[in-house]
């Protein structure tokens, strides 16, 4: 798909603790995806920490340039859950508070080994002002709806003169407004 193909280009992050499964969601998804909303052709770019998360190495520039944030955790792993916090500081001290954010809580295939209920990070979200969903990287449950419901909000929150993709692929932004500036 070429520059021209599509009408928004936004960068969303996957962070978490190590091991929660944010790679396989991501491989389920795949990097780059284009979908359509709203009859706007919008281009995802997803990022993942490949590791990285485990050494806490994750520095403003990965940040940079995000629209939207999943924070996963697994439910058969109450500590990744209990962390969940620590990660939406990360992102307000690395991002600007118009990224648009997402608690998944991952590995839902796995009920017999649960230590999160549904209702505690639907709770969580809630206290946070974010959106939630329980997904399976496994069995593909609520994956693309986890990442096409978070493009829809970033859509929607986008105004409509923020951002152009030129044919060199940098993105030039039509308003002076500092509301409108990037992470």
């Amino acid at each position: 798909m070429s520059l021209s193909d599509y009408d928004f280009l936004f960068k969303i992050i996957v962070i978490g603790d190590s091991g929660v499964g944010k790679s396989s969601v991501l491989l389920r998804f795949t990097k780059i995806r284009s979908v359509e909303i709203d009859n706007k052709k919008v281009k995802l770019q997803i990022w993942d920490t490949a590791g990285q998360e485990r050494f806490r190495t994750l520095t403003r520039s990965f940040y940079k340039g995000s629209k939207g944030v999943i924070v996963v955790y697994d439910i058969t792993d109450r500590s990744s859950f209990g962390n969940i916090k620590g990660w939406l500081e990360e992102i307000e001290k690395f991002c600007n508070s118009n990224v648009c954010k997402m608690i998944i809580g991952n590995k839902c295939d796995c009920e017999d080994e649960r230590q999160v209920k549904a209702e505690e990070g639907e709770e969580l979200a809630k206290k946070f002002g974010v959106q939630f969903l329980e997904t399976s990287a496994k069995t593909n449950c609520n994956v693309d709806k986890s990442f096409l419901q978070l493009a829809r909000t970033i859509k929607n929150n986008t105004p409509k003169q923020e951002t152009k993709i030129t044919k060199s692929g940098k993105e030039i932004k039509n308003s002076g407004s500092s509301e409108n500036e990037l992470c």
